[in-house]
């Protein structure tokens, strides 16, 4: 059996996508990281980084493991099922790729794009200009990218889309303030955007987990 340790951000609702994607049995328990539980010691045991998602697989037997950091996840759960990402191969590598660049860029910099332009009280036009031109730059890649493609790793759908789309999607809502026209001008993205979002799955995986 499957235990998600999860929140309703980005980050969060990556897994609970794969999952229903997978159609895996699993359960959830809510990590309310507005109310500081991602700093409670038995959740520390399982992320020591103190970051959502975790999941905790236990076996017949009684017998569990833990992972932490969503890319993991998305990975190990990608490897168990032989879905949604390649064996071997140069196909393998591609959404490798697209998942790290989601990992080390387009995850990091929307969210300090809503940090500096959303969230904190105090406004800093150079961090927030900073921010809007690298979000826009990655999101033009994106575009870019997915003016060639179905997918963002080619025809496949696969984890990258996973990993890209609660960020993704993401912008047209909470950052739009910040990023004005810009997401309009990115037609392959926005064609993208409505191919993912259309997913019975993901729309599942996206309203998870409920919360009052």
């Amino acid at each position: 059996m499957l235990t998600l340790h999860t929140w309703t951000t980005p980050n969060g609702r990556k897994i609970p996508i794969m999952l229903e994607e997978l159609g895996l049995e699993y359960n959830i328990l809510t990590v309310d990281i507005s109310k500081g539980e991602q700093f409670k010691p038995e959740f520390l045991a399982l992320s020591p980084n103190n970051k959502i998602p975790a999941i905790v697989e236990t076996d017949n037997d009684g017998n569990s493991f833990s992972i932490f950091e969503s890319g993991a996840i998305l990975t190990y759960l990608a490897e168990k099922t032989g879905k949604l990402l390649p064996a071997a191969g140069p196909e393998r590598y591609k959404v490798l790729e697209w998942l790290h660049w989601q990992i080390g860029g387009l995850g990091p910099m929307l969210g300090q794009l809503g940090f500096f332009a959303i969230r904190s009280e105090q406004k800093s036009t150079l961090a927030i200009d900073h921010f809007v031109e690298e979000a826009d730059r990655l999101l033009g890649v994106m575009d870019k990218q997915l003016s060639k493609h179905s997918y963002i790793a080619g025809e496949a759908y696969s984890i990258a889309d996973i990993a890209c789309y609660p960020w993704a999607v993401g912008v047209l809502d909470k950052l739009k303030p910040a990023l004005g026209d810009r997401v309009a001008s990115k037609p392959h993205l926005l064609r993208w955007l409505d191919l993912i979002g259309a997913r019975p799955a993901v729309q599942r995986g996206m309203a998870l987990p409920k919360v009052d």
